[in-house]
């Protein structure tokens, strides 16, 4: 599989772009140390420069690997660091990511998780060899929930996580999206308008 690492894309109110280490303060007033933020995602709260620091320092050495996909979500009109979204786990063997993100508490419910992950799909099956994308959330997780729901990402009954370590979902909804079918569905509404 031929990967692209991370590169930058935007929408109409965001950036996507890899970390830098300048993304330190914005991380830790906005999101990483935030348990509400954190938590509802399963990572850790992240709650000194230190930390993040390491933490930035990882995610920057990672971008020297193609196969490493992880951006920051900035606000355009603030300029800030409000969140990120990553391939959390890549199986280059069958062409398949699935994703990750988080958004700021204080930039809930203006859409920007949604507006990133519409985005990240876009580039990722204008620009990549990934056939499909997945996600999951755990049900009390509903915030998530919502985003996945108004994406164009599909419930499945199964991700490649859970497949590969050979269990079913249990307590968790299951998406996908595939990239014949997005690609397919573009080509129709191009032909449409001629």
């Amino acid at each position: 599989m031929n990967h692209v690492g991370t590169q930058p894309f935007e929408t109409k109110r965001l950036i996507c772009r890899p970390f830098v280490q300048e993304d330190c303060e914005d991380m830790l007033e906005n999101w990483i140390a935030n348990p509400k933020v954190q938590l509802e995602y399963g990572e850790p709260v992240y709650t000194t420069f230190s930390q993040v620091q390491t933490l930035l320092s990882e995610y920057i050495n990672n971008y020297s690997k193609t196969d490493y996909y992880r951006w920051a979500i900035i606000e355009k009109s603030s300029n800030k660091n409000i969140g990120q979204i990553a391939f959390c786990r890549v199986y280059s063997d069958c062409k398949t990511a699935e994703i990750e993100y988080c958004i700021g508490e204080a930039y809930w419910g203006n859409g920007y998780a949604g507006e990133a992950l519409s985005a990240l799909i876009d580039f990722t099956f204008h620009n990549t060899d990934f056939v499909k994308l997945e996600a999951y959330h755990r049900n009390e997780n509903t915030k998530s929930g919502r985003v996945l729901e108004k994406s164009a990402m599909q419930i499945t009954d199964n991700v490649e996580r859970f497949r590969r370590e050979n269990v079913l979902p249990h307590g968790e909804l299951c998406y996908c999206i595939d990239k014949e079918k997005v690609l397919s569905k573009q080509h129709n509404s191009d032909d449409s308008i001629i």
